[in-house]
């Protein structure tokens, strides 16, 4: 991990600082776009980024990462926050992380020790599980992030601002007992506003 305390002035914080930004929000909310707005901005810029996803996500190529609406990027799946941390390399300026709601406890630490040490780091995600409750360590990171996106989908009952992800089986609500995790886009899950959100 870098470290630029020798390069800055006694009293002053170092030259490198970094930072810890959070995009939430449900299914269809564009979380994953704005990813990858972030990482092309800051290749054009000129930038150092690694991005990385977790291994549970299928949906795309395991060496990218891939919005509803298209837009794509080069990345590394990963299983644990401990393999996401050993794989960033030293010169990387951006560290970007897709689906961060199926990581361990452990990418709590690991990110805010990334920001700490001087990268800057984005961790895309659910905020929420198809219960309506926090997905997985991302109520921590919404908690100690420098900045937190929230982004919202259409409802796809009534066309209002959905915040909600709907999973569906056979057409009809998931209970609440079923796995927390299912991969998946359209042909599960829906965007739905707080009314017509439904737990089976």
């Amino acid at each position: 991990m870098p470290d630029d305390t020798e390069t800055s002035p006694p009293g002053l914080p170092p030259a490198r600082l970094g930072s810890l930004t959070v995009v939430a929000g449900s299914m269809f909310s564009g979380k994953t776009e704005d990813l990858i707005r972030r990482v092309r901005r800051a290749l054009y810029a000129r930038k150092h980024v690694q991005v990385f996803k977790h291994a549970l996500e299928t949906r795309s190529d395991p060496e990218e990462i891939r919005s509803h609406a298209g837009p794509r990027a080069s990345a590394v799946a990963v299983s644990s926050s401990a393999e996401l941390l050993f794989s960033v390399e030293p010169e990387t300026d951006l560290v970007a992380v897709e689906e961060t709601q199926f990581f361990d406890a452990g990418v709590l630490d690991a990110l805010q020790g990334l920001a700490d040490a001087g990268y800057e780091v984005v961790a895309a995600g659910l905020d929420q599980d198809f219960r309506g409750e926090p997905f997985g360590p991302m109520a921590g990171l919404l908690a100690v992030a420098d900045e937190v996106v929230k982004l919202r989908a259409i409802c796809a009952r009534c066309g209002r601002d959905a915040s909600r992800t709907q999973r569906l089986i056979d057409g009809k609500p998931a209970p609440a007992s079923a796995p927390t995790i299912l991969v998946g886009a359209a042909e599960h899950y829906e965007a739905r506003c707080r009314y017509h959100h439904e737990v089976g």
